[in-house]
C-alpha cells in the first residue's frame, strides 16, 4: 500500500490536461492500486490521476455504501448523457468546500478497465455524477469551476454547516 500526496487547488497540474493511456503495465496497475489506497484513506469516492501530480487519463470511483465496489477508468469517454440533476460535491483537492452542481442523471462511459479491456458502462444518479467529476479532473477542470456551481458552502467539524 502506498499513499499519494493529494494535491490541492492552487497547485497547477490540476489545470492540465491528462495525457492517454497507451497501454496498461505494471507502472500503470501500482499506480491504479496507489490511487485507491489513497482515495479510502482520503475517505473519497473518486480520486484521478492528476489529483496525485500524474498527467494520465485515469480515474477510481468507489460509491459503494457498505461494501468496497472499486471501478477503474482508463481513457474514460462520456459517450452519451441524459437529463440533468443539480446535487452536493466536494473534492479531496478543495478541502472543506461544497458546492451545488448540474450534472446529468445518466450517462453511458467508454473506457479500459485496469486489465486494458474494452468496456462500456452505463451509470445514473450519484454513481454518474462521481464518474462526471473525476472526467473533469482529467480536462483540468474542478467543480468549482463549472458554471452551474452556485454556492459554496464550509464543512465544520461535525459535516457540513447549513
Amino acid at each position: 500500500m502506498a499513499l499519494r500526496q493529494i494535491r490541492e487547488e492552487q497547485d497547477p497540474v490540476l489545470r492540465k490536461i491528462s495525457k492517454e493511456v497507451k497501454e496498461v503495465t505494471p507502472r500503470v496497475k501500482q499506480l491504479i492500486d496507489d490511487m485507491l489506497d489513497t482515495m479510502y484513506n482520503a475517505h473519497g469516492v473518486g480520486l484521478a490521476a492528476p489529483q496525485v501530480g500524474i498527467l494520465k487519463r485515469i480515474a477510481v470511483v468507489d460509491v459503494g455504501m457498505e461494501e468496497k465496489q472499486p471501478h477503474v477508468f482508463i481513457n474514460p469517454v462520456i459517450t452519451r448523457s441524459q437529463g440533468k440533476c443539480n446535487g452536493t460535491e466536494g473534492c479531496l483537492s478543495v478541502p472543506g468546500l461544497f458546492g451545488f452542481v448540474d450534472r446529468p442523471e445518466k450517462i453511458t462511459v467508454e473506457y479500459l478497465d485496469e486489465t486494458g479491456a474494452q468496456r462500456t458502462l452505463d451509470a445514473e444518479g450519484f454513481f454518474a455524477r462521481a464518474i462526471c467529476h473525476e472526467v473533469d479532473h482529467l480536462h483540468g477542470i474542478l467543480f468549482i469551476d463549472k458554471p452551474e456551481f452556485v454556492e459554496a458552502v464550509e464543512e465544520d467539524e461535525e459535516g457540513i454547516d447549513e
